[in-house]
């Protein structure tokens, strides 16, 4: 073939994952991106609208604007999307709890623009399962969450034909811990358990159609080859489960589509300019193989493991996407791994593992019934690969191996990340109450009470939803009414009460254990807690799972505490060590209140440690407010974070060992 007659593919959709502080401020950054030659708009929403809080209520202090951006109101997504035709942009919004009320927010702006939402692109990512297994944004429990889900699939069936009502996110598993094989069968589980809720839903012969529209956001790990061969069985097992399961015979309706943003989990806070490396190998596992090749890609910025990035961070991901696309040849070729012998080899064997999987969670009911036991599969896993990494079966660069260095250039006095104005929270809450005053509260009631009623009866809560969103209901108002009728979920933490077996640098803690505890007159305890919103529990999971591998009398009860809630655990479990987890950036405001609280309660010596993604700034603040000890995802070598606890309790203790 030559030059001149080579058809180059369309390349994927170009995104950044962002938002932040207020709408106004993040509708200036996706200005600012698309005209840098984005394609396509990802939101981060903040950890308040993803649970159902408004901006004011007490979870949500600390949380306002930290991981995303806060949308209460109508007004708020109008802001959000201010100069930004809709009707001209594909938006993918990574929601799941409140998908239905978001997108309903976001039908009301897109009606009042003037778009014909018809032809509204999109993705809304709606998968509640990943949820309780991974990132902990649920509200209601798993069965009423389904039908929600459901419910949001039929009505842009129906309405918005052209939008992707679920993105079954695997990506939160692999952060999770899950191996590929997990990460493949949890993932199918769940895009199963939507097909069957929505099967009986529409006629037979529109059916394949529907099935078209369900989409994937997967994750791409380190070991290129691996998630190759993973993205290319995720394509053959999703084309078997259509066709097989559910008689679905058009090839095109059984084309897996899916979005990705690469790994996070394994960006460094050590050498961070070396993640710049780990991101292009990870999008090439996603781009480089035709047969599996992402539609849509969103990469991590560099110094994600530092804290917010900044949007030059951004832009620097974002033109690594448009320099594989546009400057290097990979779009004029076909398939570069048909028939590679080593490549088909590793496909059939993660294929032959996840249909062995889904099996086994078939048997116990499905992706529904089977959550504590994905739970539990994914903590052991995680624990297996830190092991690895302590022990130096996993080399890291910068980690475990080739520590030595010279100092980043890109680290500046700022600290090289963006840091959120704490004034951010008051002024949203401001305009909050606001809102509040000026919109017709008999629309409202009337509004609140139609969506009820719907619920109550089982009906699709998406047209009551539209309505509230243009009486002016706040997300927390919404909220509020699914948690009335269907309840509130608390998931499982996967921590298993039983000891590991694999007791590798552990004899020597234990014997510490055991002699604190004996001075003690009791076993040592030793409470974890996550204050706030944050869902990532994978750190928490596995300083419990450790330390009660170690011997320790562990009260972990998850996710989602109030300060309030952790200092009431610490007087009635009488707790020798509290330690609490933060990855959301609100380390200060709620750390500070916890400690006060423990200082008020009489507990002011029991010793409180701190985990989370918290510069060197934060950590000394943190220190000056009485709190023992601060990690961060540098402190890789939990065996050492035990023995800090030993010490704190006794230090004789670790002294002795």
């Amino acid at each position: 073939m030559t030059e001149t007659t080579v058809t180059r593919d369309r390349p994927w959709l170009i995104r950044t994952y962002a938002g932040h502080s207020t709408a106004k401020a993040s509708n200036a950054l996706y200005r600012n991106n698309l005209s840098k030659g984005q394609t396509g708009l990802s939101v981060a929403f903040d950890l308040p609208t993803q649970t159902g809080y408004d901006s004011d209520h007490v979870l949500a202090r600390g949380e306002v604007g930290k991981v995303g951006v806060p949308v209460c109101h109508l007004g708020d997504m109008r802001t959000l999307f201010d100069q930004i035709p809709l009707e001209q942009m594909n938006t993918s919004m990574t929601i799941n709890a409140t998908a239905p009320w978001l997108l309903s927010l976001y039908i009301a702006v897109a009606e009042e623009q003037g778009a014909d939402v018809t032809k509204l692109q999109g993705t809304v990512q709606n998968d509640l399962i990943k949820e309780y297994l991974s990132r902990g944004t649920y509200i209601c429990p798993p069965k009423p969450s389904l039908k929600m889900i459901g419910d949001v699939a039929e009505y842009c069936y129906t309405n918005v034909p052209k939008w992707n009502p679920m993105n079954v996110c695997s990506y939160h598993l692999q952060e999770a811990g899950a191996t590929p094989e997990q990460e493949l069968s949890f993932a199918l589980a769940t895009a199963i358990a939507v097909l069957d809720e929505l099967k009986p839903r529409v006629d037979p012969a529109d059916f394949p159609a529907l099935c078209g529209r369900i989409s994937f956001f997967v994750n791409a790990g380190i070991r290129f080859v691996t998630e190759m061969c993973k993205m290319r069985a995720f394509v053959d097992l999703w084309d078997e489960i259509l066709q097989d399961r559910y008689g679905v015979t058009d090839a095109k309706a059984r084309r897996f589509r899916y979005g990705v943003q690469v790994n996070s989990l394994g960006l460094t806070e050590q050498q961070p300019e070396n993640n710049v490396y780990r991101i292009l190998i990870e999008m090439l596992a996603v781009t480089l193989s035709k047969k599996a090749r992402a539609r849509a890609v969103q990469l991590p910025a560099w110094n994600e493991a530092l804290g917010l990035p900044r949007p030059w961070d951004q832009q620097w991901s974002m033109r690594m996407q448009q320099i594989l696309a546009y400057e290097t040849d990979l779009l004029e070729y076909d398939d570069l791994f048909d028939g590679n012998p080593a490549v088909d080899r590793k496909v059939e064997a993660l294929k032959e593992g996840a249909r062995a999987e889904l099996a086994n969670l078939d048997a116990m009911g499905g992706a529904i019934g089977s959550i504590e036991y994905m739970k539990g599969r994914l903590v052991d896993s995680n624990a297996e690969r830190l092991n690895k990494i302590e022990r130096n079966d996993t080399i890291v660069v910068g980690v475990n191996k080739w520590t030595e260095g010279e100092p980043s250039p890109l680290q500046t006095a700022d600290g090289g990340i963006m840091v959120v104005d704490p004034a951010v929270e008051q002024e949203q809450i401001t305009r909050l109450n606001e809102w509040r005053s000026e919109r017709d509260a008999a629309a409202v009631k009337a509004a609140l009470a139609a969506l009820r009623e719907a619920a109550n009866k089982g009906e699709n809560v998406m047209p009551a939803s539209i309505a509230c969103a243009k009486a002016g209901v706040t997300t927390g108002e919404w909220a509020a009414q699914m948690r009335v009728i269907h309840g509130e979920y608390r998931g499982p933490t996967g921590v298993s009460k039983s000891v590991s077996n694999k007791t590798e640098g552990l004899d020597d803690l234990r014997d510490a254990v055991d002699a604190v505890s004996d001075k003690l007159g009791r076993r040592l305890k030793f409470l974890v807690g996550k204050p706030g919103l944050d869902g990532h529990s994978n750190g928490a999971e596995q300083i419990a799972f450790r330390a009660r591998d170690c011997g320790m009398d562990i009260e972990y009860d998850g996710i989602r505490l109030t300060p309030e809630q952790i200092v009431t655990s610490a007087i009635d479990n009488e707790a020798h060590v509290v330690g609490v987890s933060i990855l959301s950036g609100s380390h200060v405001p709620l750390v500070e209140e916890l400690m006060q609280r423990m200082r008020d309660a009489g507990l002011g010596s029991v010793p409180v440690i701190v985990g989370g993604i918290i510069p060197d700034e934060d950590a000394q603040r943190l220190l000056g407010m009485g709190v023992a000890r601060v990690y961060t995802p540098k402190d890789f070598e939990l065996n050492t974070i035990m023995r800090d606890i030993i010490e704190l309790v006794d230090p004789k203790a670790v002294a002795a060992e």
